[in-house]
């Protein structure tokens, strides 16, 4: 299921991607482990923000591609509720 991100969100991201911020990010890989509420966590630099196929993406220095809609938590702050 597509959940938009909020401008608050967003706005945290750009940050933290403008001042390099090491950054942990808890969220789904695919929408089977949303299902199954399987979080995984990462923890890198935010290179990028990009769209691919209609859906947001954030890129890590890893070179980690992460849909934005399936974050839970990004430095700890919850951004979606399940």
């Amino acid at each position: 299921m597509y959940n938009p991100i909020s401008s608050q969100f967003f706005d945290q991201l750009t940050v933290a991607m403008e001042r390099k911020i090491p950054s942990t990010v808890e969220y789904y890989q695919t929408e089977e482990q949303e299902k199954k509420q399987e979080i995984t966590q990462v923890k890198a630099l935010v290179k990028t923000m990009e769209v691919i196929d209609g859906f947001e993406f954030l890129v890590l220095d890893t070179n980690e591609k992460i849909r934005l809609s399936l974050v839970v938590k990004f430095n700890g702050r919850r951004h979606r509720e399940d």
